[in-house]
């Protein structure tokens, strides 16, 4: 068995957080052992749901079955702790505005499976929505649903757009939320050269560039927010972002041999 040296863009407080969660998880339980110690189940689990690693080349040593208990273990615990809506809300109600927007996690889908196709990305996938602060950090990210569903359609589904406005929040996404209502604000549709200077100007407060690209200069932050969901299990490598975002910390690690 050959060992490469390979890395995760994340910082080291993350595996420890995921390790200490492990660890609580383990006690509750009452494991008394297990082949692999929290800090490597840790790794494990990031390798996966950050790279997009196979459970057959995580499985060295432990076995297919037991890193897929390992990876869904991990996941549950991981998705007990995440804020709902409400508590995501709350903690955005001091800010000056949210940003709304939707991405799509890649799938593999034979042709038949039209409700998870978009037709915006021409690929199979699943439509999560996201609210990031005004920094482009996620605070909250939707349950998934068919690629197939537009955004505002997911948006209403989820309960966002009532809820953003019950909450008095204002919220800035894309064209993509036309006719939302509430507190959504989205850019004025329609040719350059048939806006008013008003509606040109709104445009172009949200982004400089609006004229040649149409999209605003706040949107220009949600690929930031989508990091985060981005990088799913199925999320091939090497289709995501090129570079890891500032906040992370590049950290090395050798795969272990377990």
């Amino acid at each position: 068995m050959l060992v490469c040296p390979s890395g995760i863009d994340l910082s080291s407080s993350t595996l420890r957080f995921v390790s200490d969660l492990l660890i609580a998880r383990q006690g509750e339980s009452g494991t008394r052992w297990r082949r692999l110690p929290a800090g490597r189940q840790a790794l494990l689990v990031l390798a996966h749901l950050r790279c997009g690693h196979t459970y057959a080349r995580l499985a060295v040593g432990v076995g297919i079955t037991a890193a897929y208990r390992y990876v869904a273990e991990a996941v549950e615990i991981l998705a007990a702790h995440a804020p709902n809506l409400a508590a995501a809300l709350h903690a955005a109600a001091g800010k000056a505005f949210v940003i709304l927007d939707g991405t799509l996690l890649p799938i593999d889908r034979i042709p038949a499976d039209r409700p998870y196709y978009s037709g915006k990305h021409h690929r199979h996938g699943m439509n999560v929505q996201v609210i990031a602060d005004l920094f482009g950090n996620p605070l909250w990210a939707s349950p998934a649903l068919p690629g197939a569903v537009h955004d505002i359609r997911a948006a209403r589904t989820h309960g966002i757009i009532d809820a953003l406005a019950q909450a008095g929040i204002p919220c800035w996404s894309d064209k993509a939320y036309q006719g939302a209502g509430g507190t959504v604000r989205v850019p004025y549709r329609g040719r350059w050269e048939k806006l008013s200077a008003g509606q040109q100007a709104v445009n172009r407060c949200q982004d400089p560039r609006a004229r040649r690209t149409g999209h605003g200069h706040l949107q220009a932050l949600a690929p930031t927010a989508h990091i985060a969901v981005q990088h799913h299990p199925h999320h091939r490598p090497g289709q995501g972002r090129s570079r890891p975002p500032p906040r992370f910390v590049h950290m090395r690690f050798e795969k272990p041999q377990w």
